[in-house]
């Protein structure tokens, strides 16, 4: 097989994004004991990737020798290979990198007097000569995949990939406090980040609401230390991007660890809610292998189970004390925790856990019913009268109204029953038809009710638009930044009104005419959440995407009441959709039953 050729097959299990080159040049800078480093990108990676560090340089052959295949000064005898300290160590990333793409490096020690320059075009080298250039090393790979154009339309949109760097960068930020970070992209300052605490580098990161929400923790046995950071999960977002594994410094994925991890905040998240956490274990290398995935992203101890348990312990003893939760029966000690729970960890399943389910599709936190009673009124025990067992209970999602129903909300239902509309558990809207009955999902109702309106805005030449009477500034994080700064021309056609500032923020002008939005700044967050989730899921256009987003936010929730003018003016609209049986994502937005439906369930 051809060197040219072997090298591009490597490249297929190394390289896969733009990000995959950002996390080799990375890695080789901090090994290389860098203390500031640059990532610049171009066009998410597409056009450029460049790193730039202080590091300790290369020799002229040692520059030349590092794009060959398993060429490394990392690992020296088998013994290393078990013991691997460094972030890379295959010696087959920049071999893999410069066979499908057009490098540059310069490099420098400190005791040289002149640096050296390299070019190499799609694995072949075109320039090697002394140059005049700083101390350490800068690596510019451009045109990534130019020689392989089936690969380069695989690449997802710019926002997808610059996220996917940006979220290698803060990886590496995390891990590495000690060092000087940049970042720039298309040449905007995303990040500049000096030595730091790991409180001051998350606030930096992700936002300064995070700088008074952070919940530390530490512990420290013979086998391993764990510490790290939580966040308040009244700062989850919408969806995963914020989790962060890492093994002596080495970010790491773990599926099950992530299911027990999050599953510990259910009692103060929603469902698909994702808290902030980064979780750093310092271990023996020897304990660790960190080399059983192409991408090194996955990671195999030899003692799993107790990793697992001692996470587990460790985060919810952390939560536990943040919130003052009493734990009775336990003698409250970090130990007793770990010992009573290390069996539930069974064979590699959470105990209780539901069968079939992740973390996506788990139960939502369980409230006790919220059905009032006037006082002393209360139903003996088997007492099933007509009014007990039929009267209406309030929704967990409804504020509750009272003891009994006020002479309003009794000419409401009044009112209701005259119009023929009738509302169940504060969820499904029921009314009568000619040939039989229709149960309308309210709240997917009105999600195709915007989604066609907010297409129809965006075709129009003068979106209406609702000027604030004050502008809201809200602060991004850099990855929702970038998506903001992509999606803005179709979020303007809405009739959003949004002005981009420095720093990752943003201020909030105006929204769309005839729609009561409220909290405007998480309705924005919240549609970038969900465009990036939908990004993943479905193949639409952007300007689709952004609508389903925006309807779904911004959409009558399951559980609010309505009067019986609100329903018939949702059923009106309803049915004056191109499309009223189906919400955006085709799911169904009501189901009809027919007379003889109704007649056949009470034979």
């Amino acid at each position: 097989m051809p060197p040219e050729l072997s090298n591009k097959i490597a490249a297929g299990e190394v390289i896969q994004r733009p990000a995959s080159v950002a996390k080799e040049l990375l890695d080789n800078a901090v090994d290389a004991g860098a203390d500031r480093i640059r990532l610049i990108v171009q066009q998410a990676g597409r056009t450029l990737v460049q790193v730039i560090d202080n590091g300790c340089g290369m020799s002229e052959s040692d520059a030349r020798l590092c794009f060959e295949r398993h060429a490394t000064s990392k690992i020296e005898s088998i013994e290393d290979l078990f013991r691997i300290r460094t972030m890379g160590f295959r010696g087959e990333a920049m071999a893999s990198i410069a066979s499908i793409s057009q490098i540059e490096m310069k490099t420098k020690r400190y005791e040289d007097d002149a640096g050296t320059l390299i070019e190499i075009f799609g694995g072949e080298e075109t320039r090697f000569e002394p140059a005049a250039t700083d101390n350490g090393t800068s690596i510019a790979v451009r045109n990534l995949f130019y020689n392989v154009p089936a690969r380069r339309q695989f690449l997802k949109t710019d926002a997808t990939e610059l996220k996917h760097i940006i979220r290698t960068f803060q990886n590496m930020a995390l891990a590495n406090t000690g060092i000087e970070f940049e970042m720039h992209a298309d040449g905007d300052q995303l990040y500049q980040l000096p030595p730091q605490t790991l409180e001051q580098r998350v606030a930096d990161l992700f936002g300064r609401q995070y700088r008074a929400s952070l919940i530390p923790f530490e512990e420290e046995t013979s086998y391993v230390r764990i510490h790290g950071l939580l966040a308040d999960p009244k700062l989850a977002k919408k969806s995963r991007g914020e989790q962060f594994f890492f093994v002596n410094g080495r970010p790491f994925q773990h599926r099950y660890l992530s299911y027990v991890i999050l599953s510990l905040f259910d009692a103060w998240t929603k469902q698909n809610e994702y808290p902030f956490y980064a979780i750093f274990l310092d271990m023996d290398p020897g304990q660790v292998d960190v080399n059983v995935h192409p991408a090194k992203m996955e990671v195999k101890f030899d003692d799993e189970r107790s990793i697992i348990q001692l996470a587990r312990s460790v985060v919810k003893k952390a939560l536990n004390e943040y919130f003052v939760v009493p734990d009775p029966g336990r003698s409250g000690s970090f130990e007793s925790d770990f010992d009573l729970t290390f069996d539930s960890l069974g064979s590699g399943n959470v105990q209780n856990r539901p069968e079939g389910r992740d973390r996506g599709e788990r139960e939502p936190m369980q409230f006790p019913s919220r059905i009032n009673y006037r006082q002393g009124n209360r139903p003996a025990d088997g007492d099933e009268s007509a009014e007990y067992l039929y009267g209406e209970p309030a929704s967990p999602d409804a504020e509750s109204t009272g003891d009994y129903q006020s002479d309003s909300e009794k000419q409401s239902a009044k009112t209701e029953s005259e119009k023929g509309f009738w509302q169940l558990h504060n969820r499904y809207i029921l009314t009568q038809t000619r040939t039989g009955l229709c149960v309308i999902d309210q709240h997917a109702a009105h999600k195709r009710i915007i989604y066609e309106k907010t297409l129809s805005s965006t075709e129009e030449s003068l979106p209406g638009t609702q000027q604030l009477l004050f502008a809201q500034t809200v602060e991004l994080s850099a990855t929702d930044f970038a998506l903001l700064e992509e999606l803005l021309p179709i979020i303007q056609r809405m009739g959003f009104s949004i002005q981009l500032l420095s720093g990752n923020t943003a201020i909030i002008n105006g929204v769309p005419a005839d729609i009561d939005i409220g909290d405007e700044r998480a309705v924005l967050r919240d549609m970038l959440h969900q465009y990036r989730d939908l990004d993943n899921k479905v193949k639409l256009e952007a300007r689709d995407k952004v609508a389903i987003a925006f309807a779904s936010r911004t959409a009558i929730p399951r559980g609010k009441r309505l009067a019986a003018q609100e329903m018939e003016m949702l059923i009106d609209q309803l049915f004056a959709c191109s499309e009223p049986y189906m919400d955006p994502l085709q799911k169904p937005t009501l189901v009809y039953m027919s007379m003889d439906e109704l007649k056949n369930r009470f034979r």
